[in-house]
């Protein structure tokens, strides 16, 4: 302000200096040094250095020259010879442009002025050097590393269409900082796995998949069809949110026809429920169902395998890894148990049993004869146990079981492609482990024996031209779909949870055929029987 005289106070306008910083013209005044004075000098107090436009000096008709050591103004009049003038730049209102597109220079120094090759120019050269990364051709350059070439620096407005169709790669997919799902149910991820190498003994050939985003609690159903899909998920949703007493807002999904139909539309826009799908052949916006997927079909793989039961068990096996998961293992964010988020309570794992392991139940006939019967353990049913029972060859529920915890699995007869567990998972597109090292994870220990008890054995069974093997000989029946839990505390304090983490499937098709067993003594045996003529389930009931 000092070096201002003849200074008048004004209003003048905003002046904007580097990133997000500015000021106000707040003065205008004249500046002389005694031989040369300037004029309307505007004077802004936020501007800590002053500076002064070599377009307003031209103005004044003097000349400005720049060199190495400094700036210098010339007297009017001064005029520089045509022949000392390599470059020229026309001045557009207070700027001086110089257009390279039109530089026309007379001498080979001259390259050392250019900064910029043309956009031209650099398609040309991008070709001729086989397309390679521009940031490559500009290091070539400027480091001399490559003679015959003019120009120092290429730049490209767009990108190489030719690169793009050649070079093309999958973006990194960002990883979510901010989770903004605040509450249980607010979002269920769902996918669908199947159809299988070899089915269920209950004809299962699909897996459906639903996950919580806030716990990453998760339920599992099994189902032969595709087209059971939208039923199940509808069944559950409604009652998960009557037992939890929390709605569910929002669902993602591929776009799949088991999710992307006129049906499950109509019942979201019912309940209110926002219906999310992720981009085709992009499976990373539906991560968490993809993740979990994955984590239960290894777990799967490693507790069948070291089981040595057929393969047709792969659904009890789903669903008893499923059940334990949900209570080891922990979301970070939290430092919880994914069962403590949805529950409110630690999961209680005294109860939990290795999948496979031989298990007797109390025969309640068994007055003069054997007092146990055999069978392996395949899951749980809250408060129950759900196992493969030897004498009946069905899956059973009881509460009066006692495993084998300790006793090292013995391989059952049976045909070989009970037994490709490789060629059975592979088929699921998942990566394979050894099975030796699965079969033994878990029996380390010195004091494991083997186990006396025989597997079951399936004979005459052949593979179809299908592979879609089921056990036809012998008479599978899960009388344990019917039965009826018991209300009692004592049962519910040791791990309630309704529904159970595996919904199984009713079987309710035509050509599927329920018959009624002998009852066994003391206890209530639910089966289900399929009448053709009113194409409607029964439920019986029989008391020893």
């Amino acid at each position: 302000m000092k070096l201002l005289y003849d200074v008048k106070s004004i209003r003048g306008g905003y002046v904007a200096f580097a990133g997000d910083k500015g000021g106000y013209i707040t003065g205008e005044g004249m500046i002389s040094n005694g031989i040369v004075s300037f004029d309307k000098i505007n004077f802004v107090q936020q501007l800590d250095h002053n500076l002064l436009s070599v377009s307003q000096i031209c103005d004044k008709q003097f000349s400005v020259h720049f060199d190495a050591n400094g700036c210098y103004v010339l007297k009017p009049g001064f005029k520089i010879p045509k022949e000392w003038i390599l470059l020229s730049a026309l001045r557009i209102n207070d700027l001086y442009v110089l257009d390279m597109s039109q530089a026309i220079t007379t001498s080979a120094q001259a390259t050392c002025f250019v900064s910029k090759a043309t956009e031209k120019d650099s398609i040309s050269w991008h070709r001729r050097m086989g397309h390679i990364h521009l940031r490559k051709m500009n290091h070539l350059v400027s480091n001399e590393l490559v003679n015959g070439v003019p120009l120092k620096n290429f730049h490209l407005q767009d990108v190489c269409v030719s690169c793009q169709k050649g070079k093309q790669t999958k973006k990194k997919h960002p990883t979510k900082k901010i989770n903004t799902v605040a509450i249980p149910l607010e979002r269920l991820h769902m996918d669908l796995f199947g159809p299988v190498k070899h089915k269920s003994i209950r004809n299962d050939q699909y897996c459906l998949v639903i996950t919580d985003d806030y716990s990453r609690f998760s339920w599992v159903a099994f189902m032969a069809h595709k087209s059971e899909t939208f039923g199940i998920i509808k069944n559950l949703i409604i009652q998960i949110e009557n037992l939890y007493k929390l709605k569910v807002r929002r669902i993602r999904s591929d776009n799949g026809t088991e999710f992307k139909n006129h049906a499950m539309a109509e019942f979201c826009t019912s309940k209110g429920i926002l219906h999310e799908f992720s981009a085709a052949y992009t499976p990373q916006q539906n991560g968490v169902a993809e993740r979990k997927n994955r984590t239960l079909i290894e777990t799967v793989r490693t507790i069948l395998v070291e089981s040595q039961l057929p393969i047709p068990f792969w659904t009890e096996a789903v669903a008893s890894a499923c059940y334990t998961l949900n209570r080891v293992l922990t979301v970070k964010r939290h430092n919880k148990t994914c069962y403590e988020l949805l529950h409110r309570r630690k999961p209680d794992l005294s109860y939990l049993e290795p999948f496979g392991a031989p298990c007797t139940m109390i025969d309640p006939n068994g007055k003069f004869g054997a007092k146990v019967i055999e069978g392996y353990f395949l899951g749980y049913a809250t408060p129950n146990l759900r196992v493969w029972n030897l004498e009946t060859k069905r899956v059973e529920e009881w509460s009066e079981v006692r495993v084998q915890r300790h006793t090292l699995p013995v391989k059952c007869p049976g045909q070989p492609w009970m037994f490709e567990y490789d060629d059975f998972f592979n088929s699921i597109n998942v990566e394979a482990v050894e099975e030796s090292a699965a079969a033994r994870m878990f029996f380390e220990s010195d004091n494991a024996t083997v186990s006396p008890v025989v597997r079951p054995i399936l004979v005459n069974q052949e593979p179809s031209s299908v592979n879609n093997n089921t056990l036809d000989n012998e008479d599978f029946h899960d009388a344990a779909d019917l039965n009826e839990s018991s209300e009692d505390d004592e049962f519910l304090d040791a791990d309630q949870e309704a529904p159970t983490t595996a919904v199984h499937r009713a079987v309710n098709e035509p050509n599927v055929q329920r018959t009624v067993h002998e009852p066994f003594g003391g206890k209530f045996v639910y089966v289900r029987s399929f009448n053709k003529r009113t194409n409607m389930n029964k439920k019986f009931r029989s008391i020893s």
